[in-house]
């Protein structure tokens, strides 16, 4: 299964800074990074649409330059991200999640991976138009529908999109909908996944990875119940 340091590894290091990023890739096979665009249009990784809860900062990150973005202290010391600050870090087989939070972003950021695209790429959004977007920009890249709330079919919603995973949030996943997205030739990735009791209980049902805070816990879960697990046919996409 694949491993995803969820904004990097924010159960150990201040979320989508570079030293979250760095953490998350001592152990994940990939690491996710939510995508904003300051005021002049250059792609940083920050969650909310404000710099309030995880900066000392105050006010909207599309108000703000990316010089004025860099004064902000992001947690112990560490600064708001460029997404071209995350593609120099990235080790050459560690791959990226870039979630588009911004519907209309998805041009810029897809301008900026094209020139770089890292090892392995998800493009992944709740928004089902940024997922059509992004595959139809980068159709090498991965695309995948992050949901939080039940949807009558979130398979045939990820299908109409053109979407190669679907990324439910972990209590709305069930046998049936990682059986219908593998036959439908999907992916599925749940987030966000902490404890050893969760993760063994994801990999009973089969799913290709999971999102996670910490992933060098996450791999030494997934490392002890190996004996235990019963081994099953390769799921889409060799994941």
């Amino acid at each position: 299964m694949l491993i995803i340091g969820h904004r990097g590894a924010r159960g150990l290091e201040p979320e989508n800074t570079l030293a979250a990023l760095r953490r998350g890739m001592a152990c994940a096979d990939l690491v996710e990074g939510d995508l904003r665009l300051t005021r002049g249009g250059i792609p940083v990784a920050i969650h909310d649409a404000t710099v309030d809860r995880t900066t000392d900062g105050t006010g909207p990150v599309k108000g703000y330059t990316i010089e004025e973005l860099a004064n902000f202290d992001a947690g112990e010391g560490e600064h708001i991200p460029t997404l071209y600050e995350i593609l120099d870090l990235l080790q050459r087989d560690a791959g990226l999640v870039a979630e588009i939070k911004e519907p209309g972003t998805e041009a810029i950021i897809a301008s900026v991976l094209m020139d770089r695209m890292p090892e392995r790429l998800f493009l992944v959004s709740f928004h089902p138009g940024s997922v059509a977007m992004a595959k139809k920009l980068l159709p090498g890249a991965q695309a995948g529908l992050i949901y939080s709330e039940g949807t009558d079919d979130p398979v045939a919603l990820a299908r109409s999109v053109q979407a190669d995973v679907i990324l439910p949030r972990w209590d709305l996943l069930s046998p049936e909908v990682v059986e219908r997205a593998h036959d439908a030739g999907l992916l599925v990735i749940p987030w966000t996944l902490n404890t050893e009791e969760d993760i063994e209980a994801a990999a009973q049902l089969g799913v290709d990875g999971f999102a996670t805070d910490d992933p060098c816990a996450a791999r030494r879960y997934l490392q002890a119940g190996a004996a235990d697990r019963p081994v099953r046919r390769a799921s889409p996409g060799g994941a």
